[in-house]
């Protein structure tokens, strides 16, 4: 009985999802940093009074926002690689561009929401005691901001999570395209793509458990 688990497509695909899953998780997280310091950067530009500060911040999330994220992919590995730098940029850098400009985009809304929810009260108390409006944005404001992102952001993780299985399309060896080259040998269609899917499952149901206890502990 445990030699015929063991020798099961369940058992026998996992290395190859390992892997697959380790990739997944790297394009993600990375992806997801350099995207908040991209999304930080494009929030505040909303806020901004400068027209075309502000103009140039629209313009980049109204695009990102509105194009699907496999074609932004496709845009950075052959069209912008191939014509504009004269050579294929790898695989694995164009996945974490794509996550890194398309997740940066939605994290801009969430910034830029979070500081527009805190009220108008806080910015004229840093006035008050003498503070500069970039002091009040760095001590009063942008605290208080963070702690009203971390739902979202977190829900963004996990958005971002399962759109790396679209990068299969230029053949980042991420978990979905493990799968199928696992399956595309062994035809074990079934047990392949059900264990892709509860490996998702084992990252998506803890991180919204930890966001729902981390948004009651909040109270945001």
């Amino acid at each position: 009985m445990l030699d015929a688990i063991l020798q099961s497509h369940y058992i026998q695909s996992l290395p190859s999802l390992m892997v697959g899953l380790g990739m997944t998780l790297f394009i993600t997280i990375i992806g997801l940093i350099l995207g908040f310091v991209l999304g930080a950067f494009a929030g505040l530009g909303r806020l901004s009074k400068n027209k075309w500060i502000n103009g140039i911040c629209s313009v980049y999330v109204e695009v990102v926002r509105g194009t699907p994220i496999l074609a932004q992919v496709l845009f950075i590995y052959m069209v912008v690689s191939e014509q504009y730098l004269g050579f294929n940029i790898d695989k694995v850098i164009a996945a974490i561009l794509a996550i890194t400009i398309n997740a940066g985009a939605y994290i801009a809304e969430i910034v830029r929401g979070a500081v527009h929810s805190i009220d108008k009260g806080q910015h004229e108390a840093g006035r008050t005691i003498g503070l500069t409006q970039n002091q009040t944005m760095r001590y009063i404001i942008w605290p208080q901001a963070i702690k009203r992102m971390i739902p979202p952001l977190g829900n963004q993780f996990i958005i971002s999570l399962k759109d790396t299985s679209l990068f299969s399309v230029i053949a980042v060896g991420e978990l979905l395209y493990m799968g199928r080259q696992y399956y595309n040998v062994t035809f074990a269609y079934f047990e392949t793509l059900l264990m892709v899917c509860l490996l998702y499952l084992a990252i998506t149901i803890p991180t919204s458990l930890i966001l729902r206890r981390i948004e009651r502990k909040l109270d945001v």
